[in-house]
């Protein structure tokens, strides 16, 4: 299948390690112009060098997204390189849960500020662009905590309802400008956040996959390239007909369709 990715230019958030990355390789074979931004340096390097070694067009930004000058910096950075946005991946998180009286207002601010106020910011600032180029894509990363928030899952949780929120209604104001809007909310997916976890708690990785994906349908952990396989084909012509709607991708385990 065909999802006419080609030359297209897309930027992602949080691109230069684990679902980021894996979608970063998956667009860059379709051909794909990949632009990536993440706040290390040497890894975000390391990603744009690898892609561009496979004959990929891409480049590499290092930017903290809650900071409004780096992000302008990573659009920038794309338009001055290829003219245009086609198609933005608001991907950058991090996993931040507990208990609630845990979660100092730090806590909170910080979580937002990732999680929400970037996504918010990024989009504002591709929107121009993307009407320029008579439409586009934006696809926002959740997880299905946002529609079935369990106990200990805040403030991830309410962070990643307001980002589902957000889809919605960017989606019914960007419609009329050929802007589709959509979210990919994930279960359990191989990270590197499970790989320090295992680190931490002195376990194999396969044991603890094994331990968490006990209650997912499937029976098993899902894959980076599951991730982004899903999303480059919502940000393709191939999707040009959804908007609006937050696709669960978990084996099956939130219990909210």
């Amino acid at each position: 299948m065909d999802l006419e990715l080609k030359d297209k230019v897309v930027l992602v958030t949080g691109g230069s390690d684990g679902l980021g990355a894996a979608l970063v390789r998956r667009l860059g074979a379709e051909g794909a112009r990949v632009a990536l931004c993440g706040r290390r340096a040497e890894r975000v390097e390391a990603v744009a060098k690898e892609l561009a070694a496979s004959g990929a067009d891409v480049i590499g930004v290092a930017a903290d997204v809650t900071r409004t000058a780096d992000l302008e910096r990573f659009i920038g950075a794309a338009v001055e390189r290829w003219g245009r946005i086609d198609a933005l991946v608001n991907n950058a998180g991090r996993s931040a849960a507990g208990p609630f009286e845990a979660q100092s207002d730090e806590v909170w601010e910080e979580d937002l500020q990732l999680k929400l106020h970037a996504a918010v910011r990024a989009t504002r600032l591709v929107l121009p662009h993307l009407r320029a180029a008579g439409g586009g894509s934006v696809v926002n990363t959740l997880a299905v905590s946002a529609k079935a928030p369990s106990g200990g899952s805040t403030p991830t949780s309410v962070s990643r309802a307001a980002g589902l929120a957000l889809t919605k209604a960017l989606s019914n104001e960007l419609g009329p400008d050929n802007i589709r809007v959509n979210a990919v909310l994930i279960g359990l997916i191989e990270s590197g956040q499970w790989v320090r976890k295992a680190e931490q708690q002195g376990i194999a990785l396969d044991e603890l996959y094994a331990s968490l994906s006990s209650g997912v349908p499937l029976g098993r952990v899902g894959r980076a390239e599951e991730f982004a396989d899903l999303v480059a084909f919502l940000l393709s012509a191939r999707g040009a007909y959804l908007t609006g709607t937050g696709i669960n991708l978990d084996g099956g385990m939130c219990p909210v369709v």
